[in-house]
């Protein structure tokens, strides 16, 4: 009889004494400037697509862009003003991640600087 209360006791879940689970904070909790903003952009024989995209200061961007085109120079990604500058592999997604800190036009382009697209940033 010991034996069948000890294997009972075993069995049942603990639960004074045991530490409540965190809840990680929910896309709700956090504040709109802290959501990246993911843009999804090809680059084709006409450039990046889109070649303009309206974004906010100071919210982050995750730059989604896939080269489909091997029939110009923009096998590289380099935004104006900052130390990005990242290869775009035939075919492949690349993600690039941008916050803008200031309003204005922040020109993206190619390394060359022949292929652009513009982020107008409010």
């Amino acid at each position: 009889m010991n034996a069948i209360l000890l294997a009972a006791l075993l069995a049942a879940p603990v639960t004074a004494g045991a530490p409540a689970a965190a809840t990680p904070p929910s896309a709700a909790d956090a504040p709109a400037t802290q959501l990246a903003r993911t843009i999804k952009m090809t680059v084709t024989k006409k450039g990046f697509q889109p070649a303009s995209v309206k974004v906010k200061k100071g919210q982050p961007l995750h730059l989604l862009i896939t080269r489909k085109t091997d029939e110009t120079c923009a096998t590289e990604i380099e935004i104006q003003d900052t130390k990005i500058s990242t290869d775009l592999p035939l075919n492949k997604e690349v993600a690039v991640d941008y916050t803008p800190t200031t309003s204005g036009e922040v020109r993206y382009a190619c390394s060359m600087g022949m292929i652009s697209g513009v982020l107008l940033v409010e």
